[in-house]
């Protein structure tokens, strides 16, 4: 499985990159994929890696390269709950620097880069995220509804994004809550809003997990829930991209 280490071009600077995509050939279907707040790390590799290997090329921006190239903050192995309290210190204050100015700006640049790579087709992309990452891949969706034909987000506080956003979304849609992240009556109100925007998706709860289910370094992770993850997230981009 080919992979490559990038620089993205942005307005503010180049944002370093990691892209898993097919042996062989180019005119492969392209997903910008946004990690979660503790970043590209082996988990976030291996995962854009599977899902290159069903035939699509995957780029994993490192959302806060302002602040420095990956890795920006020494990770465990594994990240448990003794040790998030020491990470949440470092990240905080570099997600809340995160402004929607920012966010906008470089989804226009991850966007840009990822359709021209050469081994990407000239159709339309997907973008998928986890956590802070899904709402990251919400806004770029909602900034690019001519270009963004699939959007999906895993335990991600996708309705922070607001209607006004989710109303600009042209793509299908699958969103996967963590039990602990939404109730029923949160989910029936997001839902309601994906309703009144006409957007052809599902947005469904995860029974029994936690947030974070699908990181394999996390204590939060679930391999059940993982796997429905990669169910829905596949079906999705065949329906959507083909």
């Amino acid at each position: 499985m080919p992979t490559q280490s990038l620089q993205i071009p942005t307005e503010d600077g180049r944002a370093d990159a990691f892209a898993a995509f097919p042996d062989g050939g180019e005119g492969h279907p392209g997903v910008l994929m946004y990690p979660d707040g503790f970043g590209i790390r082996p988990v976030l590799r291996e995962m854009a890696e599977e899902l290159a290997g069903h035939g699509y090329y995957v780029l994993v921006p490192n959302p806060f390269y302002r602040h420095g190239p990956t890795p920006l903050i020494e990770l465990p192995d594994h990240i448990g709950e003794e040790a998030r309290p020491a990470i949440f210190a470092e990240l905080m204050p570099m997600i809340q620097a995160h402004t929607t100015d920012r966010v906008l700006r470089d989804a226009d640049a991850c966007v840009r880069f990822l359709t021209t790579r050469p081994e990407v087709g000239p159709g339309p992309i997907a973008t998928t995220g986890y956590c802070f990452g899904g709402l990251l891949a919400t806004h770029t969706a909602a900034a690019h509804p001519g270009r963004v034909a699939a959007l999906a987000g895993f335990h991600a506080p996708v309705g922070t994004a607001g209607p006004e956003s989710l109303h600009r979304i042209g793509a299908r849609v699958h969103f996967g809550h963590a039990e602990s992240d939404l109730t029923p009556e949160a989910l029936t109100e997001l839902n309601e809003t994906l309703d009144a925007a006409g957007l052809e998706y599902t947005s469904e709860i995860y029974p029994g997990t936690v947030h974070g289910f699908t990181m394999a370094d996390t204590d939060a992770f679930n391999p059940a829930a993982l796997e429905r993850h990669w169910d829905s997230l596949l079906a999705l981009l065949r329906e959507a991209l083909g």
